[in-house]
């Protein structure tokens, strides 16, 4: 098996890390993901101090970004980004009928993904999918704001990512959000705050 250390962030900047930044417990991190909804000065921060590549997908709060885009990270959504063999998708926002940016129905969201998908007719696989909003009833919330996307469980199915990488439901909201579930061959991780893991591949991928 191969492993790829990820620091994942979301929804709420640590002020253990932005006010109290100790580089010990970073060490070994091999890529930052930001799952949305953050302070694009504080992915720069991270960028900066945890010196690795940062890649992140837009949620609803991110229209910010369009003025003050994140310095030195990458922006993934709508796209597939292979970085150390491993092949990341990103996609931006959350579900809502509100006509804002971010903002997106279930139809605009699967209209986001055929746009995307073409990209893969060479190599179909996914083995990271990133986006801001969780799969419908893979960590999402029982208010329509805070509803998943059906599409994305349609992905899971389609693609089988060995993870899914999540934001939008906050960890606070409630005993029943949990950090990591289990769909198929799919770690399905809530990246609320912040959270470092190892990421694990077969051979073949590092």
């Amino acid at each position: 098996m191969r492993t790829l250390r990820a620091l994942a962030v979301s929804d709420q900047e640590s002020a253990y890390i932005w006010d109290y930044f100790d580089p010990r417990p970073f060490a070994g991190v091999d890529v930052i993901i930001s799952c949305g909804d953050l302070k694009p000065s504080y992915l720069s921060f991270l960028v900066t101090m945890v010196n690795k590549p940062l890649f992140y997908v837009h949620g609803n709060h991110d229209a910010r970004y369009a003025a003050t885009p994140p310095e030195g990270c990458t922006n993934i959504g709508g796209r597939i980004l292979e970085y150390k063999g491993i092949r990341f998708m990103g996609l931006d926002g959350c579900k809502s009928g509100c006509d804002a940016p971010y903002h997106l129905t279930e139809a605009q969201m699967e209209r986001s993904i055929r746009r995307t998908l073409p990209r893969f007719r060479r190599a179909p696989s996914i083995d990271v999918l990133v986006t801001h909003a969780p799969a419908m009833g893979l960590g999402d919330g029982e208010d329509g704001f805070h509803e998943g996307f059906a599409c994305f469980r349609s992905l899971l199915d389609r693609f089988a990512p060995a993870y899914h990488l999540h934001g939008h439901q906050h960890m606070a909201y409630g005993a029943n959000v949990q950090r990591t579930l289990q769909y198929g061959v799919t770690t399905v991780v809530n990246c609320d705050n912040y959270y470092i893991f190892d990421m694990t591949f077969p051979d073949g991928k590092e």
